[in-house]
This record gives C-alpha cells, sequence and structure tokens, in this order.
C-alpha cells in the first residue's frame, strides 16, 4: 500500500523553520510579521506628502499580506471556504499592491487613505486580541448580547458559562485557572483563543461557544478604518459615521448569533451534503447576509460620506482603466 504524504505549503513551512530556529511559535512569527506591516503602513499614512511613503508602504503591504495569508490554513482545516478564499488572496494582493506603490511612487490621495483604512483596521483589532481584558470582555459582551435575544424573542432559554482558554498544545482550560498575563498576551493560544460555552437552562450544553471573531469586530474595523482614515473630513463627520456603522454592526451580528444558535440547538440533526446545520448557518448562509448587510450599510454611509465613496471608486481598476482612457481621448 501507498503512504500518503501531506507536505506544508512552503511559506508555511518557511515560517515555520523561522520559528524553530528562534524557538518560538510560528503564531508569535506571524504576529511580529503583521505588526511590523501594521507600524510600516502607519508610518506611511502619516509620511504620505513625503516621497518615502510610498518606499514605507510597500513592504508593509507584503508583510500584512502574508500575516492574513497564513491565517489560510486555520480556515482549511474548519472548512471555511469564504475565509479560505480571502486569506489565500491576501498575499498575492499585497505583493500587487507593493508593486504600484513602488511604480508610481504614489501621492495619490485614494491610494493614502486605502494604506490609513488597513492601518486604522488592523492595529485596533489586535490592540483587543493582545490585551486579554479587552478579549475577554468583548467575548462575553458577545455571548451576552445573543443570550438576551434570544430570550427576548421567546426562542429559549440559555445560560452562559464559565470564560475558558483554548491552550496551543490543545486542551482546554478555565480562565482562573490559567497562569497567563491578563494585561498583555504574552504567549500564543490555541484555535480558539478565549471562549465560553453557552448552556441551556437546565444545564444542559447548547454545543455552541463565542469567541473573538463572533463579536463582528472584524467588520466593525473595515468601517473604523474606512471613516478614520478620511483625512479631508471633519472629525465631527467621521464620529457621526462611526455612532451609525458600529452600533448597527453589533445588533445585526447579535440577531446573526441568535439565529447560529437556534438553528444548530433547533435542527441539530440536519444535514446537507455531509454539511451540518452549524456549519451551514455559520460558514455560508450567515456570511452571505453579513457581506450584504455590510453592503446596504457602505450605501448608507456614502451619503454621509461620500468620499470614502470617491476613494472607493478610484481604486477600483475598471474605473481606472475608463479614467486613464478618457484622458487619453
Amino acid at each position: 500500500m501507498a503512504r500518503v504524504v501531506i507536505m506544508q505549503e512552503p511559506i508555511s513551512a518557511a515560517i515555520a523553520t523561522i520559528a524553530e530556529l528562534l524557538d518560538i511559535s510560528s503564531e508569535s512569527v506571524r504576529l511580529v510579521l503583521g505588526i511590523l506591516g501594521m507600524v510600516l503602513l502607519a508610518i506611511s499614512f502619516r509620511d504620505a506628502e513625503k516621497p518615502r511613503g510610498a518606499n514605507i508602504a510597500a513592504p508593509g503591504w507584503i508583510l500584512l499580506g502574508l500575516f492574513v495569508y497564513l491565517q489560510s490554513s486555520y480556515y482549511i482545516k474548519i472548512e471555511d471556504p469564504v475565509l479560505i478564499l480571502m486569506t489565500a488572496a491576501a498575499l498575492p494582493g499585497g505583493i500587487v499592491l507593493a508593486i504600484i506603490e513602488i511604480q508610481k511612487k504614489s501621492t495619490d490621495e485614494s491610494l493614502i487613505w486605502f494604506r490609513g483604512m488597513v492601518a486604522w483596521s488592523i492595529i485596533p483589532y489586535h490592540i483587543v486580541y493582545l490585551i486579554p481584558y479587552l478579549n475577554i470582555g468583548l467575548v462575553l459582551f458577545t455571548a451576552h448580547s445573543a443570550e438576551w435575544m434570544l430570550e427576548f424573542a421567546g426562542l429559549g432559554s440559555y445560560s452562559i458559562g464559565e470564560m475558558m482558554v483554548s491552550l496551543e498544545g490543545g486542551g482546554e482550560v478555565s480562565l482562573s485557572d490559567w497562569e497567563g498575563n491578563l494585561f498583555l498576551l504574552t504567549q500564543p493560544l490555541g484555535e480558539s483563543g478565549f471562549f465560553v460555552p453557552m448552556y441551556h437552562s437546565n444545564g444542559e450544553e447548547a454545543n455552541i461557544s463565542f469567541i473573538l471573531s463572533c463579536s463582528g469586530l472584524q467588520s466593525m474595523i473595515i468601517f473604523v478604518g474606512a471613516i478614520c482614515a478620511l483625512r479631508s473630513v471633519p472629525w465631527n463627520r467621521r464620529l457621526r459615521g462611526l455612532m451609525i456603522a458600529i452600533p448597527t454592526i453589533h445588533v445585526l451580528n447579535t440577531f446573526r448569533n441568535a439565529g447560529i444558535v437556534w438553528l444548530t440547538d433547533t435542527y441539530s440533526n440536519w444535514a446537507i451534503g455531509g454539511i451540518g446545520m452549524f456549519d451551514f448557518a455559520h460558514s455560508y448562509a450567515a456570511k452571505v447576509a453579513s457581506l450584504f448587510a455590510m453592503f446596504l450599510m457602505a450605501i448608507a454611509l456614502f451619503d454621509l460620506l461620500p468620499e470614502m465613496h470617491n476613494h472607493i471608486m478610484r481604486l477600483l481598476p475598471l474605473k481606472q482603466r475608463k479614467d486613464e482612457s478618457d484622458s487619453v481621448n
């Protein structure tokens, strides 16, 4: 019988080799790459009017693309096709942006806005991720919001369990038994990070847990970055945009989480094509609904912040080609 050998993807293998040489985890190397990329993009955004801005941004795009790309192995493991595609495309996308920066030495305001958008998006997310108190607080708030929504809608009575910590080497411990630092995350965690399980009011497990990714923080920070990076827009208008976007996303995300819990709990034996209800609701239906909701949110914000719409349209390749064609004619 032939033996099947599963080879590690080359880039991930190289990162693993570097991590082994440095005697740290691959996740730590990934975080360092991401932090360097964030810092470079933030500096390039600050120094946007200077010629060096594009030169600083180019390696920043590549490092951030690599940082996101290295997450694709996790999404392959949990079989999330949407996020597999998005994370796998990050590195090629980062390389393309770096080439554009180097070739054009661009001081184009829309590309500068995009630098700021990415920096303003990723930095707040990792502040929350790397400070356990913030991470835990947001996970608990997300879980309790879903619990309150389910009970308010009369879809069941639930309770939130004890905060748990997923360990890098496998297994989990309660937060009270975890020996890590709650002010700054100094050790890598397992796939679930900090999480809380949900129970029925009678103590029976609901087979659902909440992690940081359930909070909708990724969706929020996209709009935070897009709005905060609008340098030409007064802060009072930017704050109005944030006050519309963040609470609305939280409410929609609470509906999403409550729906996933109810569907998974009610139709626990449902499956189609080998996909159970949780995977279908979480990886397919909820993501399509979330993307549609974000699209509607963007349209609403374009009315308040037309500058954001202008930047997006100027960054679209088809629009760029049309503009270039018009200028030639």
